[in-house]
């Protein structure tokens, strides 16, 4: 991490906040050895106790990425689970995450739910975000995600969802002027209402309070974090699960929607300077899975071709129904940050607080 993050801290021997955070508070409470263990086949076995007689136990979020789909093996095969695996199709879906998602059903023997995003709904939303110049423009997308999976859980009564979302690949956290809370209905609907043309109807739209308080304290809905409590080495995840099932590797984390892999990939690096590489790779340094050397090594390459630039600009101008010279338009004009919208930023904060106080959540500035 580097001062591409503004509000990055160093301190007397030169070590950034991010590493201090994760030293003095993510290690020391994250335990991957028996305990760890013990910890997590408790909650298994509390999951199957509650799915007796149901078509299914848990939910499993799955994106076709390697965190979810290694965590898909690990809850039929290891865990003994009878999971619904859960997919979300906001329209960027490409072939190899299809592909992957399948092949892991298929010889899992599981069944696949996918929902699929009003894609009117979801271009004019995503439209509304390029034209409001503000860095995290994946929003429309991540939201859809994770609102559909818990209206779904609520809505046939599981209590458990399992998700991807790990201490290993991801201790460092996207600094919050790179990536603002996805989870924030209140600045959707605002940037919308500035620039979006047609109603959000059907698009699904959760909020902080709901998922965080409402569902896991009134529902008793429970997010749970598996690979949180077993070693998790991605190198070695990746090479089972290719054998295993045919699974095909991403040049990058998250490239398995074609939308994110421009986003991540290209428009934020070229329009605000902001490489999120950096924040994968220092996950994996600080879990001795990457050098430091060898990530700085990357980083001096650029994780798009310019052919495949050239190639993804053109499709997602087609794709949005706008001309390649009004997407360029959005990419030239003037940035704005999130500070900009109506936003639940103070709750945020206050919550995150609180939360860290009780022991709740673990990690860094987000």
């Amino acid at each position: 991490m580097d001062t591409t993050d503004s509000m990055i801290v160093f301190d007397d021997k030169g070590v950034c906040d991010h590493c201090n955070t994760y030293h003095s508070k993510i290690l020391p409470n994250w335990d991957t050895g028996p305990q760890g263990r013990a910890e997590l086949e408790e909650v298994i076995e509390t999951i199957k106790a509650d799915g007796k007689g149901k078509d299914f136990d848990c939910i499993v979020g799955m994106s076709g990425g390697i965190d979810s789909s290694y965590l898909t093996y690990l809850a039929k095969k290891e865990f003994g689970l009878r999971p619904l695996v859960f997919h979300v199709d906001a329209g960027w879906n490409s072939q190899t995450a299809v592909n992957n998602i399948q092949v892991l059903v298929d010889k899992l023997g599981l069944d696949l739910y996918t929902e699929v995003i009003d894609w009117e709904e979801m271009r004019d939303l995503q439209l509304a975000f390029f034209k409001s110049r503000v860095s995290h423009i994946d929003t429309p997308q991540d939201h859809s995600f994770f609102a559909t999976m818990y209206k779904f859980a609520l809505q046939h009564k599981v209590k458990y969802v399992l998700t991807g979302a790990n201490f290993s690949t991801e201790c460092i956290r996207n600094p919050i002027e790179w990536m603002y809370y996805q989870s924030d209905s209140i600045q959707i609907k605002d940037i919308h209402r500035q620039f979006g043309s047609k109603p959000l109807i059907h698009y699904p739209l959760t909020s902080i309070l709901w998922h965080k308080i409402y569902l896991p304290y009134i529902k008793g809905i429970k997010v749970i974090k598996p690979l949180n409590h077993i070693p998790y080495i991605k190198t070695e995840a990746v090479k089972m699960l290719i054998r295993e099932f045919g699974w095909q590797p991403y040049p990058q984390k998250h490239f398995e929607s074609r939308f994110t892999r421009f986003y991540e990939g290209y428009w934020l690096p070229q329009k605000f300077g902001y490489d999120t590489r950096r924040v994968q790779f220092s996950s994996l340094i600080l879990t001795d899975q990457m050098t430091r050397e060898d990530a700085l090594k990357q980083l001096e390459t650029s994780p798009y071709d310019q052919e495949t630039i050239h190639h993804d600009f053109e499709y997602i101008a087609t794709k949005l129904q706008v001309s390649i010279a009004e997407l360029q338009s959005y990419l030239d004009a003037p940035n704005k940050s999130y500070k900009d919208y109506k936003s639940q930023d103070s709750i945020y904060k206050y919550g995150a607080m609180a939360m860290k106080l009780l022991g709740l959540e673990l990690g860094g500035k987000r």
